[in-house]
């Protein structure tokens, strides 16, 4: 049987609500938080912060820029609520997302699927939010991207396809047009 958020209220960082935002490579994570983002800028109950990442930002990610020897001085201080490697890069959520939870308000974030039972073990009230999408609309947006630090895009793909399988509280088919996507997934944010 699947924990509840009543299961875990009592041992978690709340009262407000964490959503992590979950898929492959490709799928369309950062279109969806950026459209929701706009739609939600005079909303301060929502928040959206940058992550940090071990790669510079760019038209596809908004992320802050940290070196690898400067993120792991940052996550040793315990600048990061939650922290993780992947495709060769660290990433992390800075600790003032907890003052933000704590505060009752929504953060809604991009994570790796590996984080997930560490950030509903941390958090009272976790809401995942799965975007998926076909394998060849995936190949496309990732050939389209062009970034180079992603690697081979054969090996991007099959990193896309497979990893830890992650139960979703909601799952976005995420193709089509962006602005109908985004309602869906406002839908979902608003229902956390």
């Amino acid at each position: 049987m699947a924990e509840t958020i009543a299961d875990r209220a009592e041992e978690g960082i709340g009262p407000g609500r964490l959503v992590l935002v979950v898929g492959p490579s490709g799928a369309g994570k950062d279109t969806l938080i950026g459209l929701a983002r706009e739609a939600c800028r005079e909303r301060p109950e929502l928040v959206f912060p940058r992550r940090t990442v071990t790669r510079a930002a760019s038209a596809h990610e908004r992320n802050e820029f940290m070196s690898e020897p400067a993120f792991d001085r940052a996550q040793a201080d315990g600048a990061f609520a939650l922290w993780w490697q992947a495709h060769g890069l660290k990433y992390g959520l800075r600790a003032a997302i907890d003052a933000d939870i704590r505060a009752g308000r929504v953060v809604v974030v991009n994570v790796s699927r590996m984080i997930v039972a560490e950030a509903r073990k941390r958090y009272a009230n976790v809401c995942v939010v799965m975007v998926t999408a076909p394998p060849d609309v995936l190949a496309e947006r990732l050939a389209t991207r062009g970034r180079a630090s992603d690697g081979k895009l054969a090996d991007r793909l099959n990193r896309a396809v497979g990893g830890s399988e992650v139960i979703a509280d909601v799952e976005i088919v995420n193709v089509g047009p962006p602005a109908a996507r985004a309602r869906e997934f406002l839908t979902a944010i608003a229902a956390a």
